[in-house]
């Protein structure tokens, strides 16, 4: 057994109790005036952790959205372990928002329940797994006590104690006499990494057989009595506005309950509602509603930004980066280092706007009454949706009931909650309950996109072809733009990551950034700014080891040294270390067999990368016919993320994310012109066909003992660097603009 862990610090976690068939429930201990100050709060529906049945199923709770990214089965999974239940015996259920408002700031009752950042799983691993082994304590001190033996001579395995002598009861047996017993009073001693019988091996989703037959209940799938169907019409300009609209003929269209008038934030306002300006059409069905959508006349003001445009954009960057920005970190001297080089390395890199695209357009229930609310939905971030409609209707947070579905996507996207403002709003103008839905062009169209900029990077070289100074420059657009309280000093920030690689690495190193001005909303997208960062700093590796005349592997390696730790006070901190991205750098070259003789035409390029706590690499092969066509010969990438909680859902998400990033890279952008987004439908935001794909990608997982980390964000930043410095090794064209689309083939034809 390993050592007891720290106590968790949340108010009144735990409490036990029966249920009403005699079972064991465990559940989040709610103090009890925490509806005493609004009797109209419903009761909580679920409010579980773990739920165990005379018949011996297993019920447990699962805290965080499910948007594809596994953690509705690796969450109870944790418990699950510690708990020693079969995992056969084992339903999982979604839990719903759970906030304890009894004091003076609002409490989580099962953890914090979000999607981003790759958070769920690092934030849960601690908590949970002494949620498991209460329970395991429960069970072995009933069953000693039945048994009249002293409770350490109990063990457990698959849902059972064990008596010495071989004796076997159930848990569900046990479960009325466990739980009238006292939880334990200090933390209970965790299993050893040894006696994991659930974490650690391969688990299929929870929810698999109902989401391939059709019965997983997304948000899209909500049909509450009585609501009504909305759609609206935005407007399609960055921060324009109503100039005039008739809407005679949309009320006109048989079925159409309502329309109603959505404002949006003024021009420079901080978006903490809704996106943009807008006229909802309500319905009794959404046919009906986009047919009255399609009745409306309506004459736009083109608002602060009519002129923006994506050339423009690209002008604006040029003009920044020929002067000074703002310095954000400065070791030692570049500009001594670069005077005194033996060679220097410059290029320019650039990264689009584009948009989050989820197979699930936004969608939301919400139904508004005078003092209460309830929220349905697919969301990551939950308090975020009950916040938001708290600040549309001014009604008190505890009376607004938020539930989970399961997400079909979000990358992103649904960390904003505009689209839970809208329905709330037209909710509360019509005094019905509303079902929102967004067509594909309306989730192309008002998407907070991932931030465009251009890349200066510029590296000095000693006589021996070292890396002496390194500089990085930045022109982007914010994401922290129009942030609530952000300081323009500090938006930055979202953008550069002072402690990334080669950070500390290089004697002379210089981060600079300037501000682009756009108004184009923008927000976090899959990774955020590693995707970008990562594709311009290891695309320059390998055209610095070019110059230098070294082998691209060598001069990584030489560069991250000898194993060593640093501190790292970004996101994914505290530490990171050199030597585990070393590790998965190296097992991803000797599984490609980086060296070997290739024919004519071919070529592996390779990239490595530190995000949100995790260590990923790729190593691709490719092969470029002198016409160039691409083709994918071979994929491997590597992930050290810590102790593997679910193997199979690690490589489903670095399979994913490989996809997700030579997609992106092979084909997409949004492009601005006139003030307003160009792309409307995936004719123009060509997401990849299953053609442009390799056909395996295989991964490998590092089996590491340190604490766990998230990996929904890990396989996209280095999957695009890698690919391009593969096609460079295959026929000597450097991509350096995103997306790529005909940049190879008109390159080999010029």
């Amino acid at each position: 057994m390993s050592a007891a862990a720290p106590q968790v610090s949340r108010r009144a976690f735990l409490q036990s109790s029966l249920t009403a068939s005699g079972g064991l429930l465990l559940q989040a201990a709610l103090a009890p005036a925490a509806f005493a100050q609004d009797a109209t709060a419903p009761p909580n529906p679920l409010g579980l952790y773990l739920r165990i049945e005379p018949d011996n199923r297993v019920f447990i709770g699962a805290r965080c959205p499910e948007i594809g990214q596994g953690v509705k089965t690796s969450l109870p999974m944790i418990i699950a372990d510690e708990l020693d239940a079969a995992w056969t015996d084992v339903t999982v259920e979604q839990l719903p928002l759970g906030l304890d408002f009894s004091g003076a700031t609002p409490q989580w009752r099962y953890g914090p329940q979000g999607a981003g950042g790759s958070t769920s799983i690092p934030g849960a691993w601690s908590d949970l797994r002494q949620v498991g082994a209460q329970a395991r304590s429960l069970m072995r001190r009933a069953a000693a006590a039945r048994w009249g033996v002293a409770a350490e001579s109990v063990a457990t395995q698959d849902g059972h104690a064990l008596h010495p002598d071989g004796r076997r009861l159930s848990y569900g047996a046990l479960a009325a006499e466990a739980a009238a017993l006292p939880l334990p009073a200090a933390p209970v001693v965790l299993k050893a990494r040894s006696e994991y019988r659930i974490i650690g091996r391969p688990q299929k989703v929870v929810d698999a057989h109902d989401i391939v037959s059709g019965r997983a209940r997304y948000g899209i799938d909500v049909y509450e009595p009585g609501a009504c169907t909305a759609v609206m019409l935005r407007c399609p300009y960055f921060d324009g506005d109503i100039a005039g609209y008739d809407d005679h003929a949309a009320r006109a269209v048989p079925g159409v309950r309502a329309v109603v008038v959505v404002p949006g934030p003024k021009p420079g306002e901080p978006l903490t509602a809704n996106l943009a300006t807008g006229i909802a059409v309500v319905a009794d069905d959404t046919w009906s509603a986009l047919r009255g959508r399609e009745a409306l006349r309506v004459e736009w003001s083109r608002g602060p930004f009519a002129h923006e445009s994506s050339a423009a954009l690209d002008r604006q960057c040029g003009l920044l980066l020929a002067r000074t920005g703002q310095i954000v970190r400065d070791d030692g001297d570049f500009t001594a280092a670069r005077a005194a080089a033996a060679r220097v390395v410059s290029a320019r890199y650039r990264v689009p706007f584009v948009s989050h695209a989820p197979l699930e357009p936004e969608n939301c229930f919400v139904h508004v009454q005078a003092d209460r609310a309830r929220v349905i939905g697919p969301l990551q971030q939950p308090a975020g949706a009950q916040r938001a409609v708290h600040l549309v209707t001014g009604i008190a947070r505890p009376a607004i009931t938020v539930e989970m579905t399961r997400s079909g996507g979000g990358f992103g996207r649904k960390l904003t909650n505009d689209f839970v403002a809208e329905a709330a709003l037209i909710s509360k103008a019509t005094g019905l309950p509303i079902k929102l839905m967004w067509t594909r062009s309306d989730d192309l169209q008002h998407d907070f996109f991932r931030p465009f900029g251009h890349h200066e990077l510029v590296a000095a070289l000693d006589a021996a072809g070292a890396v002496s100074g390194w500089t990085h420059r930045l022109a982007s657009a914010s994401k922290y733009y129009r942030r609530p309280n952000m300081k323009p000093e500090d938006l930055w920030t979202a953008e550069l990551y002072p402690d990334d690689f080669p950070a500390r690495l290089v004697p002379n190193y210089r981060l600079e950034w300037h501000a682009v001005t756009s108004g184009i909303p923008r927000g976090s997208w899959r990774a955020p700014a590693h995707t970008a960062n990562a594709f311009a700093v290891q695309s320059f590796l390998d055209e610095v080891a070019l110059a230098a005349d070294r082998d691209p592997l060598a001069l990584r390696l030489a560069m991250l040294g000898a194993d060593r730790e640093f501190d790292y006070a970004q996101h994914g901190g505290p530490k990171f270390s050199t030597g585990r991205l070393r590790n998965v750098l190296e097992r991803v070259a000797a599984a490609v067999g980086w060296g070997r003789a290739l024919p004519k035409g071919r070529g592996i390029g390779l990239a490595a990368h530190f995000t949100f706590g995790g260590y990923a690499a790729h190593a691709i092969e490719v092969e470029v016919s002198p016409r160039g066509e691409l083709a994918f010969r071979r994929v491997v990438c590597a992930i050290d993320c810590g102790q593997p909680v679910n193997p199979l859902g690690i490589e489903a998400q670095m399979q994913g994310g490989t996809i997700d990033g030579l997609s992106t890279a092979l084909n997409l952008e949004i492009s601005i012109e006139g003030g307003r987004v160009l792309q409307s439908n995936f004719d123009g935001y060509p997401l990849a066909a299953m053609a442009q794909m390799p056909r395996d990608i295989e991964v490998i997982i590092v089996d590491s003992a340190e604490s766990p980390a998230g990996c929904g964000e890990m396989g996209i930043p280095t999957a695009a660097p890698a690919l391009m410095n593969a096609i460079h090794a295959a026929c000597g064209v450097r991509i350096r603009n995103l997306p790529m689309r005909d940049q190879l083939r008109d390159a080999l034809r010029a």
